[in-house]
């Protein structure tokens, strides 16, 4: 069976696995603040970056490229804080990783060498000189909390802590101590050095310990926690764990004993010491880590140690509370996170069976709670019950943890003891225990609260509720209801039994908070029961309960129900109001409800039902079954808002007086039309008299629904007129509709409304007016003025005045055109002329009206019926009274005309009448008098026409010069005018003769002009220019004649160029140009002695040069010159334009000249021009532009002679055009000259003189010149001088590529090589020169290759050389560079490619440890096999630290090779693989190597024992047969092993095996078999041996049996004196114990720890003499096999 452990050890992760490199782990780089997060800061190459593992995500550890000298983790939450590292060493920052964001920065003044998080708000921060608190809230910085001790001087501090209130504070520090001499007492050891601050009395205490803590206990009896201090040191005497309260006690409460035990080192870790140590407040136990991996736990109140053990080979460097299991996490160097934690179900069975300690296993089974002491409660519970010590008993069961002793049957127990007279009750004993202890459980409750409510201190039961010191429960709340209703409620509140609350809450009448309960436990009673019984009691609420369940959406009982529930108590009203609220919602569903709810109340209470069906509430309910209720309770408006059936609505309608007006109005519109109009003549037909005024308002509101003509046709049926006319004036203003306003004129005539006709008549315009007038004439209305208003608005005069005249109605006749309308009095007047009416009547009317209408129409109506006359006195005496009017003038000069009365003086001198009016007049009666009329009002077209067709185009003319109008003009001159030649000769004959104005001749030419009439205008000017006359020599009119006849006739333009004087030369001239007339053009010029423009007209118009040239030679002007030489110089006449621009003395067109010149070749020419031009001018173009042509005609003598003399020239642009003309003798000169020696070089190079160009480069000393020196003087074969060049060209990188594909393309190979050898000395040297040679070596020099690659790999850009080297097959320098380059798995790759080439025993073995796939270890291991086999243990070292142990034997095993690489598996036996372990044993047994296989198998227990042990069983060789008996022992096999030794008479190792089998069967049957044997000696042996298992009655027979009592004696003898020894103390024990019975002894749960105090750590250890917490089987280093490979 497993050895029970007190504590449970875990590996939660393994760091290495998750990426962190295994140097980054230790505690300069490694921080863990909480068992949340580790922080680890790593470099990858050279960049720094910060791990954070969450351990609660490990498999995705979150990577920041940070630099940072440290960085820790906030305990509880994604916040970092970051130390700087370098010259920010002293900036402290910290930062939200979840939010990206910084939350706050400080700078120290001092570098702190030390800081943690001793809060989630709070980081301790360590400097050489104090230590600070820096809170994470607001703007804070850091405090100042103490200075360092001196004592901590030179430490190196490794932790900080603080007490759970902040007032102790403690920093602790380690340092090496060295013996003073190699002979010193004093061991090499490090030294612990604390600090203990107290921040109340601000003092500080130095403390020699290496680890320490701070707690919180409360021990038994005291009210408060106390703060102990813990801490564990390890001197030169030894180590020491010390429990102490710092401060005072807290008030009431006893102080803690000081506790100090010593802390147990093996011997085999002298030198350990204490490291990390943390306080578990669940368990109350210490957790102490030493620096070799020990875990010690130890109690925290008695300080007893409880357990030691090994659980880690590394140093645990970092420690953390565990808070999920209340226990210790850490790291080790290896990167494993262990937990420690306390094995509830295990530590107290541990502490009794193992540590023997019950008092202790009591204690903390109590104290924690923990199971696993129930035996010693329940033994303890009896004894003292059985004793009559009821208290103590009611103690134990108190303190039992799990509440194992708390049953009804202790209950029942303590009601079978008889109470003690005077005494309280051992079961009230009992209880109170259990009060003051904490809550009661169900049985208890209730059993305590029988007799209290027996005896009515109800009281008691509400304070123990209050202070929850009862189980409530369902039983318990039966039990009070009897006495208490409410304290009842309270209980079952509390014990969860809905059904028991609400029927409570109903019983003590809290209805409300029956639903409100209900909802919020999710029980469902029975609400109509309930409701029933609310009804009965209290109407009032029982509404508030009905309303209250419906209130959600979904209600809690069927409405239904409630309402019956309602209406079986005749309560109405409040029926009413629950279902108000309940069918507020209006759903569908609800339409039977909402019926029966108007139904109860058009019942009971119909102005109720109104009320609602007023609010509209409701829609879903029965409408006609409502609609007949209604009725019947008298509501006719509800009825009629609910009736759909027409007859119903017809029945009810006609009562109109006893329905609201305006709504029966507004009722009608929820009708048909035709609904509506039956409903109208059913009201009309009741009793017309009492419904028409409601009748009219409907008809009104809804005439555009009904119909006008439907509502008319109604009231006509009725012969309503009256109706129709209230009706017809509501809407009459609105409509539209002609037969509205007929009906309305009609009704109001019938009704007598005259006025209201009289209105209508005036002001609509919708009405029919013929027949308005009609009706009005039939009429016979007495008064005529609704009929005159109509024929006067729509011109019916003409028949009113035939009907009144007929009529006899004369008068109003006069009332109509003096009051109504006096502007109609000439229509009036031609009706009454139609009627033969007399003169003086007509006159007279005339005379009354004066001047308020019309005199036109006046004329007109008399001029048609040729009554004119009749107006003559009017108009005389409108004249004599000053009337300017023009229609009295007009029909004053009709009647003039007619009577021939001097009309044209009338027509000449009146200013007043119409001319167009008056002109009209005349043209049939007199044309002239026409065209005095019309020339009077300028009336031109009119007078036009009337010449035109009168043939008075003299007259036309006269006017047409006169009027001077453009317009006018070019109508009467355009070609459709038939007339236009007769008038044009009037014009010319006639109408210009006559005028001295130069105006009239003006517009009159300019007219011409328009019109488009050349011939017709030369015409006209001859006739002004050419005879003699006032504007003979007007210039205008000259330039127009000319311009006239280029246009029109040009035969014509000579003879007037010459006849004529005064016209403008030049713009004829130009003119005439463009009218392509050039020797008129040429005339013009030349008569006027404009000589350049005649040229011109001569060179491009006329483009006959050979005139022009005798032009210019007759003229010799040197502008004519200019015109000539430009001409000739675009012909390409190069050498005559020459000497045209000499002749001229014009150097302007230079640019043009010379391009000319340079395009045909003509230097010799341009020469001599540009000569003439320099002397002109000095401008830099032609000076450069003559020492070109001075290199094109080869005159480098003069060229030479110029540019060494001043001058303005480019020589630089010359010199290149000279060199782009290969003319390179004279490129040589220029650049020379200007000192271009870049293309001075290139120039030298085209006329091969090699050595003066280099000279020249060398001077230039430019790239792109010594690239063409080199490449010419490599084509040339000068390699001397290109290898000078080219050493220039090598130190530009951009450069190097172009310059060896140019020696390469040509085969320049060695030169090539030479050039770069040379380059490399050179102090510009770079990498791309290595670079390439190394290349070009690898091509064609390759056993150089790998001399230059050791003197410049670093130099070298090794990718490409590497890809060089590959295509050169070259392995060996392959290998060297990827070795330098660091890709180790190709360097290996290749040389295991290549062995033969490229392999090294000593790189290979330095390569392979570097590479990072380990699949090429095992590739390697064949290599090895294959090539180098008697190497392969030498490459195996060095693959060891790394490489799979259990993979490498497998593959030995498979290819069978195991016995080469026996060195290898024992150098690494010692990590204790299995597979490794078996391997080399195999090897051992088959070498027959006992000693070796026993010194393996002691060392090494990770292989199959019991395997090994049946395979040496049978081994031919007696040392392996012993070997397996030692296997089958160490395996517990004792029989097998002891049979074993028997058979190979290894008496000895059996006598050793039946002793530590522990089994006296075993040791039994050895005795037998040694007697057997008659072997007495053995038998002796086996007595001393096996003393202890053996018993004494058995060997007492089997030596009197076999006679030899003398070998057995010395056992017996020793048995005597023990037997003897053990009665003696029995008797000692039974006097002690009869004592002790004399005294009261206190129970040992409750008594002092006395024995915990006084026994120290050896207290409870079994008799082999071992350390505190240590096993049986424990080795001395803590080493225990089956828990060393957890």
């Amino acid at each position: 069976m497993a050895q029970i452990l007190p504590i449970r050890f875990q590996e939660h992760l393994q760091l290495q696995n998750v990426g962190v490199n295994a140097a980054n782990i230790g505690f300069s780089t490694l921080t863990m603040e909480s068992d949340k997060f580790i922080c680890v800061r790593e470099k990858v190459g050279d960049q720094a970056q910060v791990v954070i593992i969450d351990l609660a995500d490990a498999a995705n550890p979150i990577r920041r490229p940070i630099s940072a000298d440290s960085a820790i983790m906030n305990p509880a939450s994604k916040v970092i804080a970051l130390k700087g590292s370098g010259t920010a060493g002293k900036t402290l920052q910290i930062f939200n990783i979840e939010m990206k964001s910084k939350m706050k920065a400080h700078n120290m003044v001092e570098d702190v060498t030390f800081w943690k998080w001793i809060t989630v708000n709070t980081i301790a921060l360590v400097t050489d000189t104090a230590v600070f608190h820096w809170a994470m809230e607001g703007d804070s910085q850091p405090q100042k909390m103490f200075d360092r001790h001196s004592s901590l001087a030179g430490c190196q501090i490794i932790n900080y802590r603080t007490d759970a209130a902040q007032k102790w504070l403690l920093l602790i520090g380690i340092s090496a101590q060295v013996a003073q001499s190699p002979s010193s007492d004093t061991q090499n050891r490090v030294v612990g050095a604390m600090q203990l601050y107290s921040v109340d009395r601000k003092v500080s205490q130095p403390i020699e310990g290496h680890a320490a803590a701070f707690g919180q206990f409360k021990m038994e009896g005291n009210s408060e926690q106390s703060t102990l201090f813990c801490f564990g040191v390890r001197g030169a005497q030894g180590g020491k764990l010390h429990i102490i309260e710092v401060g005072q006690a807290p008030a009431g409460n006893q102080p803690f004993t000081k506790k100090a035990v010593d802390v147990f080192f093996p011997p085999e870790a002298q030198n350990d010491f204490p490291v990390a140590m943390q306080v578990s407040s669940k368990h109350d136990v210490i957790f102490l880590v030493t620096k070799y991996g020990y875990i010690h736990l130890y109690d925290l109140e008695s300080g007893v140690c409880i357990y030691m053990n090994r659980i880690s080979g590394d140093t645990i460097f970092v420690t953390a509370p565990h808070e999920a299991t209340s226990g210790v996490i850490g790291v080790n160097r290896k990167g494993q996170v262990l937990s420690v934690s306390v094995e509830e179900d295990n530590i107290i069975p541990y502490i009794t069976n193992v540590l023997q300690n019950p008092d202790l296993a009591l204690r903390m089974a109590v104290r924690n709670n923990l199971a696993g002491a129930e035996d010693l409660f329940v033994r303890k519970f009896n004894t003292l019950f059985s004793q009559g010590n009821y208290s103590e008993a009611a103690k134990v069961a108190a303190n039992a943890p799990k509440g194992i002793l708390r049953t009804p049957q202790t209950i029942q127990r303590f009601q079978q003891v008889p109470a003690q007279a005077g005494q309280t009750s051992p079961l009230l004993q009992y209880f109170g225990i259990l009060l003051d202890h904490g809550q009661l459980n169900k049985y208890e409750s209730l059993e305590l609260c029988r007799p209290v409510l027996q005896q009515g201190r109800k009281q008691l039961l509400e304070k123990w509720l209050k202070e929850e010191k009862l189980e409530c429960s369902e039983e318990l709340g039966d039990l009070v209801k009897t006495s208490d209703p409410t304290l009842a409620l309270s209980v079952y509140l509390r014990a969860n039994v809905p059904n028991k609350v609400i029927q409570c809450f109903a019983e003590t009448g809290q209805f409300q908070k029956i639903i409100l309960y209900a909802k919020k436990v999710g029980y469902t009673p029975d609400y109509i029961f309930l409701l029933r019984n609310v009804m009965r009691i209290n109407p009032d609420q029982g509404l508030q309960f009905a309303q209250m369940m419906v209130q959600d959406e979904e209600p809690m009982a069927d409405i239904n129900q409630i309402v019956d529930v309602f209406m079986e108590m005749n309560l109405v009203q409040q029926c009413t109001s629950f279902l108000l609220d309940a069918l507020k919602n209006n759903r569908p569903s609800e339409g039977a409800l909402q019926t029966r709810l108007l139904e109860m109340n058009l019942m009971s209470a119909p102005q109720v039902a109104d009320a609602i069906l007023g609010n509209q509430m409701f829609t879903h309910y029965d409408r006609a079954h409502i609609a007949q209720l209604c009725e019947k309770a008298g509501l006719l408006q509800r009825a009629l808002e609910h009736y759909t059936d027409l007859y119903d609505i017809k029945r009810a309608i006609v009562h109109t007086h006893l329905l609201n007006p305006d709504w029966l109005v507004n009722f009608f519109g929820s009708l048909s039309v035709e609904d509506s109009l039956e409903c109208l003549r059913a009201m009309l037909q009741a009793n017309i008299r009492q419904n028409l005024q409601i009748a009219v308002q409907v008809a009104t509101k809804y005439h555009e629904q009904l119909t006008t003509q439907s509502l008319i046709d109604l009231f006509e049926s009725f012969k309503s007129y009256e109706g129709l006319f209230y009706f017809l004036g509501s809407i009459v203003n609105f409509s539209q509709e002609a037969e509205v306003h007929f009906k309305y004129i009609q009704a109001a005539c019938k009704t007598g409304q005259i006025k209201e006709v009289e209105r209508i008549c005036r002001e609509s315009n919708c009405y029919d007016p013929e027949k308005v007038k009609n009706f009005l004439k039939e009429a016979k209305l007495t008064d005529q003025l609704p009929l005159i208003i109509v024929c006067d608005r729509f011109d019916f005069v003409h028949d009113l005045v035939l009907y009144l005249y007929r009529n006899n109605l004369q008068k109003y006749i006069e009332i109509y055109v003096q009051k109504v309308n006096p502007a109609r009095l000439p229509v009036v007047v031609g009706g009454l002329l139609d009627v033969d009416c007399g003169e003086d009547v007509i006159k007279n009317l005339i005379m009354v009206v004066r001047g308020q209408f019309s005199t036109d129409e006046l004329v007109a109506e008399v001029e048609k019926r040729n009554r004119l006359k009749l107006l003559l006195p009017w108009l005389e005496s409108r004249i004599h009274d000053g009337q300017t009017e023009p229609a009295t003038h007009n029909a004053l000069a009709k009647i003039y005309i007619d009577a021939n009365n001097n009309p044209e003086r009338f027509l000449r001198e009146n200013p007043y009448y119409d001319s167009k009016v008056v002109g009209k007049y005349c043209e049939k009666r007199d044309p002239h008098l026409a065209c005095v009329a019309y020339e009077r009002g300028q009336c031109d077209q009119e007078l036009i026409q009337v010449c035109n067709e009168n043939s008075l185009f003299k007259s036309e003319a006269r006017y047409l010069v006169k009027r001077r109008d453009q317009e006018l003009w070019a109508s009467v001159l355009q070609e459709t005018n038939e007339y236009r030649r007769q008038l044009i000769d009037q014009v010319v004959q006639t109408a210009l003769s006559e005028t001295q104005d130069p105006e009239d001749i003006s517009v009159t030419v300019k007219a011409f002009m328009t019109a488009d009439l050349p011939n017709e205008l030369i015409e006209l000017l001859e006739k002004i220019v050419l005879e003699n006359s006032v504007f003979s020599d007007h210039r205008n009119l000259q330039n127009l004649l000319i311009l006239t006849a280029i246009k029109a006739d040009r035969t014509r333009v000579m003879e007037y160029i010459t006849r004529l004087d005064n016209y403008d030369a030049p713009d004829i001239a130009n003119i005439a140009i463009g009218s392509e007339l050039y020797e008129e053009a040429f005339a013009i010029f030349k008569k006027f002695d404009v000589n350049t423009s005649a040229i011109q007209v001569l060179i491009h118009n006329i483009s006959n040069l050979d005139r022009a040239y005798e032009f210019a030679e007759r003229c010799n002007e040197p502008g004519v010159w200019s015109q000539l030489a430009q001409a000739q110089l675009q012909q390409g006449m190069v050498k005559e334009a020459i000497d045209s621009y000499i002749k001229a003395d014009d150097p302007s067109q230079y640019m043009e000249v010379v391009d000319v010149a340079n395009k045909n070749g003509n230097f010799e020419d341009l020469v001599r021009y540009l000569q003439m031009a320099r002397k002109k001018s000095r401008e830099a173009y032609v000076e450069t532009e003559l020492i070109f042509a001075y290199a094109q005609t080869n005159r480098l003598a003069e060229l030479e002679e110029f540019i060494s003399g001043p001058n303005t020239a480019n020589i630089q642009q010359v010199g290149d055009r000279c060199y782009d003309a290969q003319m390179y003798e004279a490129a040589k000169l220029l650049y020379n000259n200007v000192s271009n020696f870049g293309r001075l070089a290139s120039t030298l190079v085209h006329l091969g003189e090699y050595q003066a160009a280099v000279d020249s480069a060398r001077k230039a000393n430019s790239t792109r010149t010594w690239k063409e020196v080199c490449f010419s003087c490599v084509d040339g074969e000068e390699f001397r001088l290109a290898q000078m060049c080219g050493l220039h060209i090598v130190v530009h990188a951009d450069e190097l590529e172009d310059l060896i594909n140019y020696y390469q393309d040509r085969g320049y190979f060695e030169e090539l090589i030479q050039l770069l050898e040379a380059a490399l000395g050179l102090e510009r040297a770079h990498m791309g020169m290595f670079t390439e040679l190394a290349i070009l070596y690898s091509k064609y020099k390759p056993q150089k290759m790998r001399e230059h690659l050791e003197l410049f790999w670093s130099r070298v850009n090794i990718p490409k050389v590497l890809r060089a080297a590959e295509q050169a097959h070259l392995w060996a320098e392959l290998v060297f560079l990827y070795d330098k380059y660091e890709e180790y798995d190709n360097a290996i790759v290749t040389m295991m490619a290549h062995p033969t080439d490229s392999w090294k025993e000593g790189m290979f073995k330095d390569i392979i440890t570097k590479v990072a796939n380990i699949e090429l270890y095992y590739k390697a291991l064949q290599f090895y096999l294959d090539y180098k086999p008697m190497l392969l243990n030498d490459l195996l070292t060095v693959l060891t630290p790394r490489m799979d142990h259990t993979r490498a034997v497998t593959y030995f095993q498979k290819v069978g090779h195991l016995p080469l690489v026996k060195p290898y598996l024992r150098s690494v036996q010692t990590h204790n693989n299995k597979a490794l372990n078996e391997a080399l044993n195999n090897l051992l047994i088959e070498e027959e190597d006992y000693q070796g296989l026993r010194a393996s198998i002691d060392a090494f227990d990770n292989f199959d024992n019991i395997a090994l042990a049946q395979r040496l069983e049978k081994h031919e060789l007696i040392e392996f047969r012993r070997i397996s008996a030692y296997l089958f022992k160490g395996n517990n096999r004792w029989k097998q092993a002891v049979e074993l030794c028997k058979r190979d008479k290894l008496f000895k190792d059996a006598l050793e095996y039946s002793a530590e089998s522990r089994d006296t069967e075993t040791a039994e049957e050895l005795i037998a078999w040694f007697l057997e044997q008659k072997n007495y000696e053995c038998f002796a042996a086996t007595l001393y041996t096996c003393y202890d298992l053996l018993r004494p009655d058995v060997i007492l027979e089997l030596s009197w049996r076999h006679n030899i009592l003398d070998f057995a004696m010395p056992f017996f003898v020793n048995v005597m004196r023990e037997y003897i020894s053990k009665v003696d103390k029995l008797v000692e024990s039974e006097e002690q114990r009869k004592e002790e019975e004399t005294t009261t002894q206190q129970p040992i749960v409750y008594g002092e720890p006395q024995l915990m105090i006084t026994s120290g750590p050896q207290m409870g250890v079994p008799p082999q003499q071992m350390p505190p917490g240590m096993v049986p089987g424990m080795m001395p280093g803590g080493y225990q096999a089956p828990y060393a490979s957890m």
